[in-house]
């Protein structure tokens, strides 16, 4: 099996066509809108995720693609093909189900052939692509077993196995690592990205696990409220959200509210009541001054110091975004520590930091007087 040849962000080509093009799709029950006039590209060769919260309508949007959910209007095509009104069994779409649905009473072998029987495709020939499969999941020593006998992460092997076998033109992936426990899942997630890359079939992926989605996606969409908020690879998703709602749906933020009073040529300078002093922010676009605007800063990007008088005195502190504050609470996760810096107003901050010493070797612990400190490209400035 070899490697699909893909060209590299086709959605970056305005020559470039989509492989999957969904037009204005519309689906609702009664008086309940669950997808509203949505429209979304994803090319060939794509892992592409979509996230959201319960109930944005992102499930609906899996199930519409493979045929279980009626469209009230739109269009969804495939290759140039329109499936909106094609039944999931002519489809040419497979769906990977969270429990898996593997068939207990079946081996390995016999679930993996079970699509490619009911097509009546050639002993021969289900034997060659089973085997392919078998090869491909790397469980050919386990062809035999029944589903019961299995992990939870090769019954996972085995039902993308049988998604694939038939050579479907899109694979629909819902919640693919929910029933694995998080070593295993982190794992999987690198083996099903390089299968995804070997076979070079488009897939698209549901999860509420932003670090999965991160880790797998080419591109990603953010959903809210039955639209898409945002749609970029991941790292313009979590650097440069588009709206409050994206930056603190994608990991954690820091969110300020302010009135933008000054513009220059590289940043603008915003006052909010959060702060004694005025925080500057590099802009990517044109904000009128007198705008409420929302400034986001992540954790991570929040330098910590503890506080001393003399420091002050000697200015060795910049006068922008800057403050003081005392550690209220410390979460240790082994690779960094979560910071809960309490402001002069109650507003509690959150810094991360890298373990760089060992736990009771800390410089600054719970009850500490600390500097907190960002560079004007670490905020992100977005229209209230």
């Amino acid at each position: 099996m070899t490697t699909a040849m893909i060209s590299k962000d086709p959605w970056t080509d305005p020559n470039a066509k989509p492989y999957l093009s969904l037009d204005s799709v519309n689906v609702q029950y009664a008086y309940n809108r669950v997808l509203s006039n949505l429209s979304l590209s994803i090319y060939k060769g794509e892992f592409f995720s979509i996230l959201g919260a319960s109930g944005c309508g992102k499930s609906t949007l899996l199930r519409a693609l493979a045929g279980f959910e009626p469209l009230s209007s739109g269009s969804i095509k495939i290759d140039g093909v329109d499936i909106s009104n094609m039944p999931p069994h002519k489809r040419p779409v497979n769906m990977m189900f969270q429990s898996y649905a593997l068939f207990p009473h079946m081996s390995v072998f016999d679930n993996i052939a079970f699509g490619l029987k009911q097509d009546k495709v050639p002993k021969n020939q289900i034997r060659e692509r089973v085997f392919d499969m078998l090869e491909l999941v790397q469980m050919q020593k386990l062809a035999d077993r029944k589903p019961q006998d299995l992990s939870g992460g090769q019954k996972q092997r085995v039902a993308l196995a049988r998604s694939l076998v038939k050579k479907p033109k899109l694979i629909l992936l819902d919640e693919p690592m929910a029933a694995l426990d998080k070593n295993l899942r982190e794992q999987t997630q690198f083996e099903l990205v390089n299968i995804q890359e070997k076979v070079g079939i488009t897939f698209v992926m549901v999860t509420h696990d932003q670090e999965e989605a991160m880790t797998m996606s080419t591109r990603m969409a953010i959903m809210e409220s039955g639209r898409v908020s945002q749609i970029g690879v991941p790292h313009d998703v979590y650097e440069f959200p588009n709206s409050k709602y994206v930056a603190q749906f994608i990991g954690s933020m820091n969110i300020f509210e302010g009135i933008m009073v000054q513009q220059s040529d590289h940043y603008i300078t915003v006052q909010t009541g959060d702060l004694e002093n005025e925080m500057r922010v590099s802009h990517t676009n044109i904000i009128p001054v007198g705008s409420r605007v929302t400034i986001a800063i992540r954790p991570e990007k929040i330098k910590l110091s503890l506080y001393k008088e003399e420091d002050q005195k000697g200015k060795v502190h910049q006068e922008f975004n800057s403050a003081i504050g005392l550690v209220k609470e410390i979460a240790y996760l082994g690779d960094m520590s979560v910071y809960h810096i309490e402001l002069p107003n109650a507003k509690i901050i959150q810094a991360n930091v890298t373990n760089k010493k060992r736990f009771i070797d800390r410089d600054i612990t719970w009850g500490d007087k600390v500097f907190l400190e960002w560079f004007p490209e670490n905020g992100v400035a977005l229209l209230s």
